[in-house]
């Protein structure tokens, strides 16, 4: 729906309605895991279409008058993560993981652990944890299995330690193959815990041009794989299942939908699961060091630590997974977050509530930019050029502080009028090229700089007119004109219609609830009823006499 409304120009929001997709509480049971995928997706939608993006809405399995009277209300609101319960409205926050559980809790293994992706680099950590928490069997399953690289090293390794090693090529989407692995662990080790940590390759492909092969290629790796583990599983007393999910689950990820969904799935499932009386565990992770999961494309992991987001050595998320399975946690994000850093090109296009719990993100939010540095070089050197002089200054100023933040060779692919857009800037780029200026100029600027002013002319204007105190150029905000071609609906001022409504708020009512407003003939109209071939229900208003 996104796409289609793009497509005819229209920049009406879409909000995502789901019905028991999330949970807000230890009594309130996660039953659509399905569902919970949407909002993984509609996370990335926010970043990626912030004007056409309207937000997420989970509702309670029984939708009653009172439930949709507080929708109503959460859909002209503030928020766009919301849960609408029968005790009120709850909004999503990320806040920081208390002390639950016992102190020091540590994840005890025995029998066997299998272990998706375990060929991998995530996975050859996870197989050492499982053994050093006393397992003694481990089944590595990976697509290439014993084709797979480093295996025999790793194999060693782990059979130096006093656990045997299983080695199994399976594409884990593949139920029967799953089943065959599974009916092989031996007696007598029986499987005991369960980690999917099997990642994928290229998971980049933003909302505008997500493709349904696309979607269902990233979906089928993490999804029904990890659907299938649980089925597979429910009937055995497992002492852990841990699902590896990522942080674009958390927050959405720019350009990443499909990967969101997917991941965004596992947190649902583990919800899900924990809700019927199953060991779950579902960890968000964000960037690791070395080979594994996001941190493959060096370009990528740069650009992620210019956004505040640093890779975790591997003995400190592994220190994090067993405190998140030896208290029993559901569901957790794990990550080496600069906050100050990231909620600024986090919420640069889109302000959102989802960090304020985070007290560093409160203070970065606060400052909105860089303080003030009182008069600066730059300032005094423009005040003694003329007005040519002056606008070509800080036109080079805007232009080569935009090239370096790009990493172009100098600024001759930045012409003046061209948007920044286009040149490449997004919102981590727009906050980096705000910080350059504001400490250039000695002002404090937006987060928005770059969009509200979005080429350099006229942000090199806008800069004069706040050094100087010339003339402010409005900022410039691209007009759309949109053809509209949908239904509209035509009350009378009456308003009767079936059901008993006379007013356009028992209307609402009645179509938000999908009443069903049939009812049998009523006895003053005077009508005959000859016969027994007739309708026995139909729709009708009450009150006709009343009508002139």
């Amino acid at each position: 729906m996104v796409q289609a409304l793009g497509d005819c120009g229209i920049t009406a929001r879409v909000w995502c309605v789901t019905r028991g997709a999330v949970s807000v509480g230890s009594g309130d049971r996660v039953v659509s895991p399905v569902q919970t995928a949407l909002w993984g997706l509609g996370r990335s939608a926010a970043l990626d279409l912030p004007v056409r993006w309207g937000g997420l809405v989970d509702l309670p399995v029984v939708f009653d008058e009172r439930t949709g009277g507080l929708l109503r209300r959460v859909l002209t609101g503030d928020e766009d993560q919301v849960a609408v319960r029968e005790s009120g409205v709850y909004g999503r926050r990320l806040v920081r993981a208390g002390g639950s559980g016992a102190a020091g809790a540590e994840a005890r293994l025995s029998g066997s652990v299998l272990i998706t992706g375990g060929t991998g680099g995530l996975g050859g950590h996870v197989a050492r944890w499982a053994v050093a928490r006393g397992a003694e069997h481990v089944v590595l399953v990976s697509r290439r299995g014993e084709q797979a690289d480093g295996v025999s090293g790793l194999r060693e390794e782990l059979m130096a330690l006093g656990a045997g090693v299983t080695v199994e090529a399976c594409d884990v989407a593949d139920r029967e193959a799953l089943a065959a692995v599974l009916g092989a662990i031996p007696g007598e080790f029986p499987l005991t815990a369960v980690v999917h940590a099997a990642g994928i390759g290229d998971h980049h492909a933003p909302v505008e041009g997500l493709e349904f092969e696309r979607l269902d290629a990233v979906l089928r790796a993490k999804m029904v794989s990890a659907w299938h583990l649980h089925e597979l599983t429910a009937g055995l007393e497992l002492q852990a299942f841990v699902l590896f999910s990522s942080g674009a689950a958390s927050w959405g990820a720019g350009g990443q939908a499909a990967y969101a969904a997917a991941n965004a799935f596992l947190d649902g499932l583990a919800g899900y699961r924990h809700g019927a009386g199953l060991a779950a565990t579902s960890v968000a992770w964000g960037l690791w060091a070395g080979p594994g999961m996001g941190a493959a494309d060096v370009d990528s992991v740069e650009g992620y630590r210019r956004r505040g987001v640093f890779p975790m050595e591997p003995g400190l998320a592994m220190a994090a997974l067993e405190r998140a399975v030896g208290d029993g946690s559901v569901t957790l994000t794990v990550t080496n977050t600069d906050w100050e850093r990231f909620a600024p090109s986090f919420t640069v296009e889109r302000p959102s509530a989802l960090l304020s719990g985070i007290p560093e993100v409160r203070k970065a939010l606060a400052l909105s930019g860089v303080q003030p540095g009182g008069e600066s070089a730059l300032r005094r050197r423009l005040s003694g050029l003329g007005e040519k002089e002056r606008t070509r200054a800080l036109l080079d100023l805007v232009r080569r502080e935009a090239a370096v933040t790009l990493g172009f060779d100098n600024a001759d692919a930045l012409p003046q009028g061209r948007a920044f857009r286009d040149v490449g800037f997004d919102s981590l780029t727009a906050v980096e090229l705000r910080n350059k200026l504001a400490s250039a100029t000695g002002l404090v600027l937006p987060a928005s700089l770059v969009f509200d002013y979005p080429t350099p002319a006229a942000l090199a204007e806008h800069l004069g007119s706040e050094l100087l105190g010339t003339v402010e150029a409005a900022p410039v905000t691209p007009v759309i004109t949109a053809a509209l071609d949908e239904p509209i609906a035509i009350v009378g001022m009456g308003c009767r219609f079936p059901g008993g409504v006379s007013s356009p708020e028992q209307l609402w009512d009645a179509v938000v609830s999908s009443v069903d407003a049939m009812s049998e003939f009523p006895a003053d109209r005077g009508w005959d009823l000859v016969g027994d071939d007739f309708a026995r229900v139909g729709g009708f208003v009450e009150d006709v006499a009343g009508f002139d």
